[in-house]
């Protein structure tokens, strides 16, 4: 059993010290720990300092591409080194590397597949008020985007299986923590959350210029995940809505006519056509990306399939088994 802590950076050569020393090089039901760093083209001596701090294995990108590009870059390493867990954490030291332990061991014992770290937020002392309760609300709509049932959906310290790892596909350029929740809950992948510790505050985050920023990011990245998977349900609902808005009218517009009124209110019957023709268009429209959805899935299967051909992983179902039995 190989366990792999990977670690994204970008100028963290004063933090990363601490991080890779507090990261346990013996744990009970793993074999081997390593460490691997994401270099996000750090412009100071973080890769130098990685190394002289014990690191295992460097990729590096010889400029910032990005937070999600640096994650699904270890992801992809971190396979092709054989790793059956994967943590990823973050390189200023914010989580406690000694809580690895804890938050693998539903993983060891096989009843998840990813672990997110949940760090409790409300007792964050450097979290203000206001960040604390956009926290939670940001994590209760992950949670109905999903499916699933994860207090801290942006926290970055987190476990994949291997197999967890290879059904990740990354597409969002900003950040990958609310992305791979909802993809992980739509493939019906066992998730689970084990409360973690952090560390005093070592720095202001780097993902997070503003709280507008980060929340149009956010629920530009939640939509756009969501639809991904649900785009019947999304292009439906607006569909409908556009529909009552042209029932409303055209009942509007009866009722006028009712009263002898009629003529006066003629932008009602042009109101309630655009609405009922936008909204059937709508309907069609998401008609036709439910099949591209569907399409995404089978794609997504195929990918999958790829990644274990070409990772040299065994595939033992019980087809394969029958065949070699026969």
């Amino acid at each position: 059993m190989k366990l792999i802590v990977q670690i994204p950076c970008l100028n963290e050569e004063k933090t990363l010290p601490q991080t890779v020393a507090d990261i346990p090089r013996k744990i009970s039901g793993v074999d081997e720990v390593e460490i691997l760093i994401i270099d996000d083209g750090s412009t100071d001596n973080t890769v130098a300092v990685a190394r002289q701090a014990g690191v295992d294995h460097i990729v590096r990108f010889t400029k910032n591409r990005g937070l999600a590009a640096a994650f699904a870059a270890g992801i992809d390493a971190c396979l092709r080194l054989g790793a059956d867990i994967i943590v990823n954490t973050d390189g200023d030291n914010q989580y406690y590397g000694g809580d690895i332990p804890r938050l693998i061991a539903p993983i060891l014992t096989g009843e998840a597949d990813m672990v997110i770290g949940d760090r409790q937020v409300e007792t964050i002392d450097h979290f203000s008020p206001t960040k604390k309760r956009l926290q939670k609300l940001g994590s209760w709509v992950v949670r109905q985007a999903s499916g699933t049932n994860i207090p801290d959906t942006t926290s970055g310290f987190r476990a994949y299986s291997r197999e967890a790892a290879m059904r990740m596909n990354v597409i969002s350029d900003y950040s990958y923590t609310l992305e791979t929740i909802i993809q992980a809950g739509k493939q019906h992948l066992a998730l689970t959350s084990k409360p973690i510790r952090t560390n005093p505050k070592t720095r202001e985050s780097r993902l997070i210029g503003s709280l507008l920023d980060y929340l149009r990011r956010s629920t530009s990245t939640i939509v756009r995940t969501y639809a991904m998977y649900e785009p019947l349900r999304i292009f439906i609902s607006a569909g409908a809505l556009l529909l009552l808005g042209g029932v409303i009218l055209g009942l509007r517009y009866l009722h006028f006519v009712g009263m002898g009124e009629g003529k006066g209110h003629i932008q009602s019957v042009i109101l309630t056509a655009i609405f009922l023709i936008a909204g059937f268009q709508v309907i069609l429209i998401g008609m036709l990306a439910d099949l591209i959805a569907i399409n995404r899935r089978l794609s997504e299967d195929i990918l999958f399939r790829v990644k274990r051909l070409e990772l040299g992983d065994k595939v033992e179902t019980d087809l394969l088994q029958e065949q070699e039995t026969a």
